[in-house]
């Protein structure tokens, strides 16, 4: 992005983002199929909040996955089309693995899922992808990060749990620049765990858990507007190392006031990756 580019842009903006009001009730979503809507169940319910978001393009020297929980790259990449899964599959996944190892660390990576999103209504029931996440979140506990190794990684599973792993994604838009609907992410040192709350996500064949965000004035968020498709979000989500660097990284969609008259919809990509040390 040019510099004249990066001299119109706000360094901060107020915006709204939906955390969630804890009533003690662990939150149960029913986890629609593609092209379809979750629905919430159990638990409680969504508790907006104005904060303010600083603009992550002025401070990219700054971050790093073990530091912040996550960092922003320029990566191009050579997938055509992003809704040919078989081309994702032979092209992006291998690319995903590559970034990952390199800004994780990690000495193997195993890429095991992708889903697409846009909030454009018509989009997704034609072409069977999922909503933009609306709500503070991150996407694993401490018993869904092992259980996917157990689900995924077979034999070498328990063998692999004895030493540090990580969940790792990866964040990029498909086609144009992110007009509506971009992604916050916050800085993992201001989360607490005392503001994460277990939440149970039923599909048709499994049960998965992850974390709703209760409201934490601390939270510091960042967010990179007109994000391209040659630009990647590379966050952690689970790491099982205790040490002090970071484990979460909380994250949402929000409804961005810069956002031009009449944007166009968002339509993004993330993979979900584990990461061995």
């Amino acid at each position: 992005m040019s510099v004249a580019e990066l001299d119109t842009m706000p360094a901060t903006l107020e915006a709204e983002l939906n955390y969630y009001l804890d009533t003690g009730e662990m939150p149960v979503s029913l986890v629609a199929g593609p092209g379809g809507l979750d629905t919430r169940v159990g638990g409680g319910t969504s508790e907006p909040h104005r904060v303010t978001l600083r603009n992550g393009r002025l401070h990219l020297g700054e971050f790093a996955v073990d530091k912040n929980g996550f960092v922003f790259v320029p990566h191009p990449t050579k997938v055509a089309d992003f809704y040919d899964e078989a081309e994702v599959r032979r092209v992006y996944y291998p690319e995903m693995e590559a970034l990952i190892k390199r800004e994780a660390g990690a000495k193997r990576v195993v890429v095991f899922d992708h889903t697409l999103r846009t909030q454009d209504e018509a989009q997704r029931e034609t072409r069977q992808i999922r909503d933009v996440v609306r709500r503070v979140h991150n996407d694993y506990t401490e018993f869904s990060a092992r259980k996917r190794v157990r689900d995924l990684m077979g034999d070498e599973a328990e063998e692999l749990l004895r030493h540090r792993f990580a969940i790792v994604q990866c964040w990029r838009p498909i086609r144009l620049p992110v007009e509506s609907w971009p992604l916050a992410i916050a800085d993992s040192r201001t989360l607490d765990k005392k503001n994460m709350v277990v939440t149970e996500r039923r599909y048709e064949d499994r049960v998965g858990q992850t974390m709703a965000i209760t409201w934490d004035p601390n939270h510091r968020w960042y967010w990179f507007p007109q994000m391209r498709r040659d630009e990647a979000l590379v966050f952690k989500v689970f790491d099982s190392e205790t040490d002090g660097r970071s484990r979460w990284t909380a994250h949402t969609a929000f409804d961005d006031p810069t956002s031009p008259p009449n944007p166009r919809f968002r339509e993004s990509i993330e993979i979900r990756t584990l990461a061995f040390f």
